[in-house]
């Protein structure tokens, strides 16, 4: 090799050689010490980062200082791409807030310095927010907007702020005395835990008032002002608080509003803070965003330790706006309840002792007007949610699938007093006319519900007809327009033996809520399957339903089924889409010609003297339980010009006599 050549080689490995010098003189400890840095303020917590020109600990006070106000958020912070000057980096840090629904995106520049071997981060506070200078801090001030209404039928409001008084100890203004004797004494004023609310108290701070109850200012409030002063530390707080007209009305329907418990804001994903309202159960739960819109917030950079005295006087504002979201109101949700039907079935189920529930609808529009669970449901939505046999207010569909099989109400059918099948032994109900039994119509059959006469027809009327019918009648399909949680009924498509048999008579597996009872009358009013309407505007002004507990939901079996219901949810087929046949309004005239022969020569005569337009009805009784005699729901349904009404009484006896005087009065009093 020439001496040229072995230059040329020197040159080359002189120029790889530094090459190679410069690709390894520490740069890639400086994208290092950038992620480093990216990652620590994103934990908040810098305390491991070696800084210039600013010792470690102390850089993470401030940093744990500016943003202590936004606290117990934290940001998602990336390093940008690094730019190099000498022994000097520069670099974005790109900033990602969940501020309420919206993000907060900010970049600022941020520095490093050559020490040694090391990069190290240079410290400024102006690389935690824009322009934030030492000395700073950043703030939150929330806005928060009004729960709104819930409205009924023509937007007369049902749910909205009413004025209340919190009644509690105020411990500064306990003085000398006891709190653990006053606390005693108010508890014992006002009805609640003794021992219970003197812990409360105890455990409260020095500066605490201490709730011990809530008590509508609505004129009906008997502990009087000057008994709760009387007691140490006693006051009364005048408050306003979104309710409905009655500590009862439509309460499982309805649910509650109030302040949100740590349970709930920890399960919110950030949309609860302390302090806030939200909804517990029925439809203040479900359409929780919708009716508690959106807070307005405001990010502040401002000088530490500044007093709102201090921020209040100050002109022009010396704080800085870095972000800002819109307060936006929650949409009232807008019902078809009518507030007086809804209290009438109220008082008509006041004295009920077991679970008991009146629906009342317009067969017209589907709207419900009322859905009232009486006192003995003990809060659960009975009306809507109550998953029960329906006895012999089954036959409707028993009558239709005839019906379509070439029978009419006048047709013959054999109605004898027991009958057996595979072993078991079928009766009709006590006290049925023996002047009813033998060759009858269906119509007299119907009139008299002739157990034996419908379960005599199972051959000709298969389980799969029995749930067509069904279906044809509105109930056992889902629900798409109702906008609440509901349980539509349930008919198994297979059946043979006794359970078909059962079936014929509203017992074995089939399943009604009083709501699904409702608009199998209804239908039959309408000519055509009703349609139940309850929401009219559900998820209106909400962006993701999903949020917030919001949504409507199904109208097939609640995985919430009552307790005393007659079958566990998990043995409940789910609601077909939609009737495959709908009720045609011949077939309907037929059934409503039935139902009126029910009041006319039937066991409904009381119903006769009901004013208004006439009435037409069906009984039923549905044996449940291992006792015997066994226990008894007690059905009725009704219908009476455009009103369709159920009525219904967990362990009630005899549809007629139970829930029919209970009709009655409803209906009554409604004309």
């Amino acid at each position: 090799m020439g001496n040229s050549s072995k230059l040329s080689l020197a040159l080359v490995g002189l120029v790889l050689g530094g090459s190679l010098v410069a690709c390894s003189d520490g740069r890639a400890g400086a994208a290092d010490a950038a992620n480093q840095l990216a990652g620590a303020v994103s934990a908040l917590d810098v305390g491991a980062v070696a800084f210039d020109g600013k010792e470690s600990g102390a850089a993470n006070e401030q940093l744990k200082e500016v943003f202590q106000g936004l606290a117990p958020d934290k940001p998602a912070v990336q390093a940008g791409d690094l730019a190099f000057e000498a022994d000097t980096a520069t670099f974005p840090l790109n900033y990602t807030w969940k501020v309420g629904a919206e993000e907060w995106k900010y970049t600022v520049s941020a520095q490093l310095k050559k020490s040694g071997d090391k990069w190290l981060p240079v410290w400024k506070p102006a690389m935690l927010a824009p322009d934030l200078a030492d000395g700073e801090i950043l703030t939150r001030s929330t806005n928060t907007p009004q729960r709104a209404a819930i409205l009924g039928a023509g937007d007369v409001p049902l749910v909205t702020y009413r004025p209340v008084v919190n009644v509690g100890i105020d411990k500064p203004k306990l003085g000398g005395a006891d709190p653990a004797d006053a606390a005693t004494k108010l508890a014992q004023l006002v009805g609640v835990d003794p021992a219970a609310y003197a812990q409360q108290v105890a455990a409260a701070g020095p500066d605490a008032f201490v709730a011990a109850i809530t008590l509508r200012e609505d004129g009906s409030r008997t502990i009087t002002d000057a008994q709760i002063s009387a007691i140490p530390g006693g006051r009364a707080i005048k408050d306003y608080l979104p309710l409905a007209p009655t500590r009862t009305f439509a309460r499982a329907l309805l649910g509650t509003a109030a302040e949100a418990n740590a349970e709930q804001i920890e399960k919110s994903g950030g949309a609860l803070k302390p302090g806030d309202t939200t909804g517990t159960g029925g439809l203040q739960q479900q359409y929780d965003a919708q009716l508690r819109g959106t807070d307005g917030i405001v990010i502040r950079a401002q000088k530490a330790g500044l007093t709102p005295a201090e921020i209040q006087s100050a002109t022009p504002d010396q704080r800085r706006n870095l972000f800002e979201t819109k307060i936006k109101a929650g949409t009232p949700l807008r019902t078809t309840l009518d507030p007086n039907l809804q209290q009438l079935a109220e008082d008509v189920l006041a004295g009920v002792g077991p679970a008991s529930a009146i629906v009342a609808l317009r067969p017209s529009s589907g709207a419900v007007l009322a859905a009232a669970s009486g006192p003995g449901s003990n809060g659960y939505d009975t009306a809507m949610l109550g998953q029960y046999a329906p006895g012999s207010i089954f036959k409707l569909v028993d009558s239709l699938a005839m019906f379509r099989n070439g029978m009419t109400p006048d047709s013959k059918v054999d109605c004898p007093a027991t009958l057996t099948v595979d072993g078991r032994t079928f009766k009709n109900a006590e006290g049925y006319p023996a002047s009813s039994l033998g060759s009858v119509t269906l119509r007299d059959a119907f009139a008299h519900s002739c157990n034996t006469a419908f379960i005599n027809a199972r051959d000709g009327v298969s389980q799969a007809q029995l749930e067509s019918a069904a279906t044809s009648l509105g109930v056992a399909v889902e629900a798409p327009a109702l906008g609440a949680a509901a349980f539509l009924g349930s008919v198994p498509g297979e059946a043979e033996g006794t359970e078909h048999a059962a079936s014929m008579i509203g017992q074995g597996k089939v399943l009604l809520s009083p709501l699904a009872a409702a608009i199998m009358a209804g239908s039959v009013a309408k000519g055509a399957p009703v349609a139940a309407r309850l929401v009219l505007n559900p998820n209106e002004s909400v962006a993701d339903p999903a949020a917030g507990g919001s949504g409507t939901a199904s109208a097939g079996p609640s995985s919430g089924a009552s307790p005393s219901g007659d079958a566990p949810p998990s043995t409940v087929p789910a609601p077909a889409p939609a009737a495959g046949t709908p009720v045609t309004a011949a077939e309907a005239a037929s059934l409503a010609d039935m139902m009126r022969a029910v009041v006319t020569s039937g066991h409904a005569g009381f119903l006769a003297s009901v004013p208004g337009e006439p009435v037409g009805a069906k009984t039923g009784t549905a044996e449940f339980g291992n006792d015997n005699p066994p226990k008894t729901h007690a059905w009725i349904v009704a219908t009476h010009g455009d009103l369709a009404v159920a009525v219904f009484v967990e362990d009630g006896g005899l549809g007629a006599t139970t829930s029919g005087p209970l009709l009655k009065e409803f209906l009554t009093r409604a004309s």
